[in-house]
């Protein structure tokens, strides 16, 4: 059954294009810097908010209006294994990501679950034969259902940290066999909500224990696709352990898996940790754990994660100047983990959706080029860090010199401080921005 029948296949038009159905600037055979976009770019969709979101929250019923859902069960989800194929096809889209729980609905038992989720792996993998799609992530759903309330890896009940491990082995063998290019572990539950009730040293202990038995597990097995790590600061739980980028970098490190995990950035995940995306992106980047990207906006003015899709071209220009300064996002990609909103409920929106933020990142990628090209900032930062390359400069960043010789230098030099001229380097960012939609750079 065709499920958008009367949209058509998704192309470049460029952007003078009035087309409501066409990329404006995502042409993926483009080149730009010995890839193309769509190597740069590796754009996957997100099964869950594209297939299974309702449009319902707290304070309102559901409003989506979705063909495939005339059907309920395993229909439904057999149902949406064609309309997500669909899909994908006409987005032009190489990649997906899933949770457990959006390709089959949970059993009343673990064995009813794996059963479900056996039958639709199948249908999964015969279209992904089909059509060349690949899986980008896949991960294990330990948030939503009760059992989880008290978490689930640092859960105080053992009883639910052995149904979470049998959840993420059953997921790993489902990501060998549909070859995901990654595995994401998002602790949504792993955190607390009163430090009062909460032994957090032992569940720190319990949840770096269940991410050694994944890795082991995936050795045993043959999984080689790259392990990550989703920071979030809040929200469901008041504090999760995978605050931010830098929380989870120093877990990592204090037990012995920096060699193992990366990190899965998601842009409204940083807002709402207090840091802007391209600061999760350039810690990760120096750090050498940029793993993927989640690829959304939040409302500034909302305190929530809002998984809006990105429009906001001036943080797509900064975060894909740390994508290509990374050389690319390896095995990860950019992610739609964005969601139409409530008010945009026909199908066809969600082609707008996704055609709106593949068109900001492929717009965002070329700016960004164009800087790295020209050294627009970085001739700027080596001039503003001129000063270690030489004397005693040299010495402290060579780790040659000593409190001793620090103080003797102090005495006797005058301290002659630049500008950082942060404005005029904000103009020249407005000015790339501006040629590249057209208008010129100079005054006529």
């Amino acid at each position: 059954m065709a499920y958008f029948s009367d949209i058509p296949e998704i192309r470049y038009e460029g952007g003078a294009s009035d087309n409501e159905f066409a990329f404006k600037y995502y042409n993926p055979d483009q080149t730009i810097g010995g890839k193309t976009m769509r190597e740069w770019l590796r754009f996957s969709v997100a099964y869950w908010h594209t297939f299974t979101m309702d449009g319902s929250d707290p304070f309102g019923a559901p409003t989506m209006q979705r063909p495939w859902d005339q059907y309920s069960g395993m229909d439904l989800a057999r149902a949406r294994v064609d309309a997500a194929f669909e899909f994908f096809q006409k987005i032009g889209s190489d990649y997906y990501c899933f949770h457990d729980v959006d390709i089959a609905p949970e059993g009343n038992t673990l064995k009813e679950s794996n059963k479900n989720l056996d039958e639709i792996v199948g249908l999964l993998k015969n279209r992904m034969d089909d059509t060349g799609m690949k899986v980008l992530w896949n991960t294990a759903n330990m948030f939503i259902h009760p059992r989880f309330m008290h978490g689930a890896a640092t859960s105080n009940n053992p009883d639910v940290y052995a149904y979470a491990a049998a959840k993420v082995k059953k997921q790993l063998e489902i990501a060998k066999e549909l070859g995901s290019e990654n595995y994401v572990f998002w602790g949504g539950r792993e955190g607390y909500e009163s430090l009062l009730i909460t032994d957090m040293g032992r569940e720190l202990d319990n949840l770096a224990s269940f991410y050694h038995m994944a890795l082991d597990y995936a050795k045993e097995i043959g999984f080689d696709g790259q392990f990550l790590i989703e920071p979030k600061p809040k929200e469901p739980t008041k504090h999760q352990y995978d605050y931010d980028t830098a929380s989870a970098y120093a877990f990592l490190q204090k037990y012995g898996l920096a060699d193992d995990f990366k990190i899965n950035i998601e842009a409204n995940h940083a807002t709402l940790a207090g840091h802007s995306f391209e600061h999760e992106l350039h810690y990760a980047r120096v750090n050498g754990i940029l793993g993927s990207v989640d690829a959304n906006q939040g409302d500034l003015l909302l305190g929530w994660d809002t998984d809006e899709f990105p429009t906001d071209l001036y943080s797509a220009v900064l975060a894909m100047y740390e994508i290509l300064k990374n050389d690319g996002l390896g095995r990860g990609g950019l992610n739609f983990d964005a969601k139409v909103r409530r008010t945009s409920f026909e199908p066809s929106d969600l082609f707008h959706g996704h055609i709106v933020g593949m068109d900001t990142f492929a717009l965002g990628l070329t700016i960004a080029h164009q800087m790295l090209e020209d050294r627009a900032l970085e001739d700027i930062i080596e001039k503003r860090y001129a000063g270690f390359e030489e004397g005693i400069g040299q010495k402290i960043a060579s780790k040659q010199t000593s409190f001793h010789e620090l103080e003797k230098h102090a005495m006797e030099a005058t301290i002659n401080l630049s500008s950082g001229r942060n404005e005029k380097i904000r103009g020249r960012i407005n000015q790339y921005i501006r040629g590249s939609v057209g208008v010129p750079t100079t005054a006529e």
